[in-house]
């Protein structure tokens, strides 16, 4: 039911101001089971101009899309075959995705599924671990132990 706020003298809908910034705040998609670790596959050298530059701007179809991609650990296989097949010499990145505040956004994209969208440059200070993505004998990429 639509009550006066005190402070300011406007009538609002406490319910719907409460969802709204739990919406908006980023803890939304967190909450509603999104994983802690999200995973950015780069090429090993566009990686290092990140870190001299102190900040990963994307890759450039992240520049062509205005975001940057990301998967979740259930993604990150399918994501690796489809964009990044036969590619070697690439880096696995792990961002903790709580750090990103409502600048990151799960959006549908591939088959229906939500998929992880940055708008906004990664401070490299969100990184928890960087690791190598090599290729296997049979061409698919090997890829550590990752948490679901």
């Amino acid at each position: 039911m639509p009550q006066e706020c005190a402070i300011i003298g406007i009538t609002c809908n406490p319910l719907k101001t409460l969802f709204r910034a739990f919406r908006y705040s980023g803890i939304a998609s967190i909450a509603a089971g999104m994983a802690h670790l999200i995973y950015k596959i780069c090429p090993r050298a566009l990686w290092q101009e990140a870190e001299m530059a102190g900040v990963f701007h994307g890759a450039p179809i992240d520049h062509a899309d205005g975001y940057i991609h990301f998967s979740t650990a259930e993604q990150v296989a399918e994501t690796a075959a489809k964009h990044f097949a036969q590619q070697d010499d690439l880096l696995l990145i792990a961002i903790d995705a709580t750090s990103l505040g409502s600048a990151l956004k799960y959006e549908v994209s591939r088959g229906g599924a939500l998929f992880p969208h940055l708008y906004a440059p990664l401070e490299l200070d969100k990184v928890e671990w960087v690791r190598p993505l090599p290729l296997g004998s049979d061409g698919l990429h090997i890829f550590p132990e990752l948490p679901e």
